[in-house]
């Protein structure tokens, strides 16, 4: 039997729109903040840690020298704790919790925290590409002998999605503003207050419009000449950070711990690197094929809201029943902060589980390259 490895809490910030109230936050202290939230709710001792793996986009200025390490370090903890930095672009946090329950599952660790950190109003996207220094693609003779000189962005990918799947902007917008409806009826009703350690007074997801509506979306101009895809079928740029404490059998035994949840299946896929964005779709089948499920036996799904077309295209694709995907929300109104959503997402679907009483929870997300990664979790 595979060891286990077991959420035991999960914590975020709230996040802040571009510009709002976490804009001035360092990135090294928006992660600390989790961190220290995490340990206080858990009651771990810090040097107990073995290590803190974290996920960031962009790792250059305020975010760069392996801010795992930082955000521990700002956290005032045990400089004996190492940590480290992952990018798989959106997915980069979600990642880090699959390495963080690969060593609790193998043996190699008992406690390790995971989660992720983006202050995209302080580095804004993309700021490690390009100038000076070049873009990751057009300098490579590889690259351009199989793909060509093609322009490679996700807007163009959300654009060619939109497309392929014969997705049409009254579609997209009816399920962008459904979002947002989710996402305000979440928030009002208090089913974030659980999962959210405010930061210096700042309590509630600043992205959600209140003010949206049909008629507005509808007027939008499109990000892309011919293109469908407009600001407000896009996730919003945001601010914010996550983090998990992950736990193997022997620390749940020995330490008493009461776990949210046990990881009971992780994998990633790659998929076509120009589309970019479809990789959900053969990284869900691959993970309900592995842990020998259906689709109809996950009761709450999230699955980011990069852009709505990608939601529409994976449902097409997967039949999933859209009442039981992203219920509180997704990042069309929540705001999409690169590196911390993966745990975001997961910290939500857990609490989530709880909140309803639901037994089982999976989470995807597409990601830069191509790729998806899938966590399925199971309420303790």
């Amino acid at each position: 039997m595979t060891a286990g490895a077991y959420i035991v809490e999960a914590v975020r910030t709230p996040v802040g729109r571009r510009g709002g109230g976490l804009a001035a936050a360092h990135p090294a202290d928006l992660g600390a903040h989790v961190i220290g939230a995490l340990l206080a709710r858990t009651g771990i001792d810090p040097e107990a840690v073995d290590d803190v793996v974290f996920g960031c986009v962009d790792t250059v200025g305020p975010q760069a020298g392996d801010i795992a390490r930082t955000a521990w370090l700002a956290a005032g903890l045990p400089e004996s704790v190492p940590g480290v930095t992952v990018d798989r672009q959106c997915g980069s946090s979600q990642q880090a919790v699959h390495f963080a329950a690969q060593a609790v599952r193998s043996g190699t660790a008992d406690l390790v925290v995971a989660g992720g950190v983006q202050n995209m109003s302080m580095v804004p996207i993309a700021a490690a590409m390009g100038e000076p220094y070049g873009d990751p693609f057009s300098g490579s003779d590889g690259w351009r002998a199989r793909y060509g000189d093609q322009e490679i962005s996700q807007f163009r990918a959300a654009d060619l999605i939109a497309r392929k799947w014969g997705i049409g902007r009254a579609e997209m917008e009816d399920y962008a503003l459904g979002s947002h409806a989710r996402a305000i009826a979440a928030t009002d009703a208090g089913h974030f207050a659980s999962e959210i350690a405010p930061y210096h007074g700042h309590a509630i997801d600043e992205c959600p419009r209140r003010d949206t509506t049909a008629e507005k979306m509808a007027a939008l101009r499109p990000l892309r000449a011919d293109g469908r895809i407009t600001a407000a079928l896009s996730s919003q740029i945001a601010d914010g950070a996550a983090a998990l404490l992950i736990a193997s059998d022997r620390a749940v035994a020995e330490r008493g711990l009461r776990p949210l949840a046990r990881i009971t299946h992780l994998s990633a896929r790659g998929d076509d690197p120009v589309l970019m964005l479809t990789a959900p779709i053969a990284a869900t089948a691959h993970a309900l094929s592995r842990a020998g499920l259906t689709l109809d036996q996950i009761d709450l799904i999230e699955i980011n809201e990069a852009f709505a077309s990608v939601v529409l295209a994976w449902q097409r694709e997967t039949g999933a029943d859209l009442a039981r995907v992203n219920v509180s929300g997704g990042a069309i109104a929540l705001g999409h902060p690169l590196g911390a959503t993966g745990a975001r997402l997961l910290t939500t679907l857990v609490h989530a589980l709880h909140r309803t009483g639901k037994r089982r929870g999976l989470l995807t997300m597409c990601e830069g390259g191509g790729q998806a990664n899938v966590t399925i979790i199971e309420r303790v």
